[in-house]
């Protein structure tokens, strides 16, 4: 049975929520605004668009469109420096043994990424080649919860939501992927993200055993 296998890119494949948070937060100190790690953590999987509203309501900030649109450029600019020095050590851990397998056992591989960077990303990390279809923020007009970002994955590798297996780091695309019917794995911290299926701390939990009976398991 051939199932699809769709990977959040940002805490997932790649740790780049650090890249974000010290963005995010030099952005917020230079507002005013002070920015935790646990405010971070609420814009996982959040739009860039979305995620300078919060941190504006956060810190009860009103400031103009084109002031907007400035600073969501400074930030992405930013954090594009940040992800110009990745190389392949910033994989997370066996997250290449669990691609490569699937690609052994002829299962369908996509990115479901809200990054509208995550092609550099991919490239900077050498893991490109290993996706038949990237659906990124380029392709999409609805964030996560939205599942749209998923069941276009879905639509590219030919496969029925119901036979999708869905891996993600934060509440947002746990939901997301849950409201599109596919399974859901959860990578990370197994109370946050409780809504998922499977939780997992990382990669290096996920047994070829636990593979193989999700290639048999429906939602």
């Amino acid at each position: 049975m051939k199932k699809a296998f769709i990977f959040d890119l940002d805490g997932v494949i790649v740790d780049t929520a650090k890249y974000h948070f010290l963005a995010w937060q030099n952005l917020a100190n230079n507002l005013g605004i002070s920015f935790s790690e646990e405010q971070n953590e609420q814009l996982k999987g959040v739009s860039r668009i979305r995620s300078l509203e919060k941190i504006l309501e956060w810190g009860n900030k009103t400031i103009s469109e084109e002031e907007f649109t400035r600073l969501m450029t400074d930030k992405n600019e930013e954090y594009l420096e940040y992800i110009k020095k990745m190389d392949t050590t910033e994989i997370l851990p066996d997250v290449p043994r669990v691609l490569d397998y699937l690609i052994s056992k002829n299962q369908g591989i996509a990115l479901g990424s809200a990054s509208k960077n995550a092609r550099i990303i991919l490239e900077k990390v050498q893991l490109q080649e290993k996706f038949e279809a990237i659906v990124d923020g380029t392709n999409v007009s609805k964030a996560k919860p939205d599942p749209e970002v998923f069941l276009i994955g879905a639509k590219e590798l030919g496969i029925s939501p119901e036979n999708c297996v869905v891996f993600e780091d934060s509440v947002a695309g746990v939901q997301a992927a849950n409201s599109a019917n596919m399974i859901s794995i959860g990578i990370g911290n197994r109370q946050v993200l409780h809504e998922a299926d499977y939780v997992f701390n990382d990669f290096t939990e996920i047994k070829e055993d636990f593979i193989n009976n999700l290639v048999l398991t429906k939602k």
